[in-house]
């Protein structure tokens, strides 16, 4: 375990006797232009680890010169290895030029459940996302198999941005992906009965997939958490443990 500039890692603890848990911290609370934060995670060998942050994640307007901020994130899951990446939302501020990666590199018998959440702009301040952009890229791959590529590329107020066929003028979008055994039809099924308005739940090559686009950071969020509730015990072996700096 190694970090070095703005970032900084709680130091490890195990409030459920397993898996461990992380908590990554980053003391200036954002990213401002020409700031690139870089995570990269190797689970090992039979390891099982939970990551999080104790807050949201904040993409500050860019500068004079329009310089671009961004995050990259990369985990990689050995044999056996058990990974759940469960950061708090990312709210992209009013005239942002952000870039966010997530890179997902799984061995055939490790297991992941994580999620991305993203907030365009403030609207509970009304401070709308009317300017500014943000391109969004999720792969997850398997034993050097790509099975889930996704790249969001938006600017404010474009097609996608407003469009029926993009977020439809949505502010809040958030994408949960699970990747292990037991991700049945009857789990599906589950799902879509008891997820609310808003969130729709797919699974294609061995990935399961629930979506939210909305308005209201809330929602997503309780719907994610429900989820990851459900999720958990079947694709991980064990019941829901909520992280207590969620509630703090």
């Amino acid at each position: 375990m190694a970090f070095s500039g703005p970032l900084r890692i709680q130091r490890p603890f195990y409030p459920e006797g397993t898996p461990c848990h992380l908590y990554l911290l980053h003391p200036p609370g954002g990213l401002v232009s020409g700031d690139s934060l870089r995570i990269e995670v190797q689970a090992g060998s039979g390891s099982q680890s939970l990551l999080t942050t104790p807050s949201a994640g904040k993409v500050y307007r860019r500068d004079s010169a329009g310089v671009a901020q961004g995050q990259q994130v990369r985990l990689q899951l050995d044999e056996n290895a058990e990974c759940e990446w469960l950061p708090q939302e990312t709210i992209v501020y009013r005239g942002a030029r952000a870039a966010l990666d997530l890179h997902i590199e799984l061995a055939e018998d490790a297991r992941f459940i994580g999620w991305e959440l993203v907030c365009l702009g403030r609207p509970a301040g009304e401070h709308w996302f009317d300017d500014g952009s943000l391109t969004q890229r999720l792969q997850l791959w398997r034993g050097g198999r790509l099975l889930f590529n996704e790249r969001l590329q938006l600017t404010a107020g474009d097609a996608l941005h407003r469009g029926r066929a993009g977020l439809n003028g949505g502010c809040v979008f958030g994408t949960l992906l699970a990747a292990g055994p037991g991700l049945t039809d009857e789990l599906i099924a589950g799902l879509r009965e008891t997820l609310p308005a808003g969130f729709a739940v797919t699974e294609r090559l061995g990935v399961l997939l629930v979506r939210y686009l909305g308005n209201d950071m809330n929602d997503c969020r309780t719907g994610m958490w429900a989820a990851w509730e459900q999720l958990r015990p079947v694709a991980l072996g064990r019941e829901a443990s909520f992280p207590r700096i969620w509630f703090t």
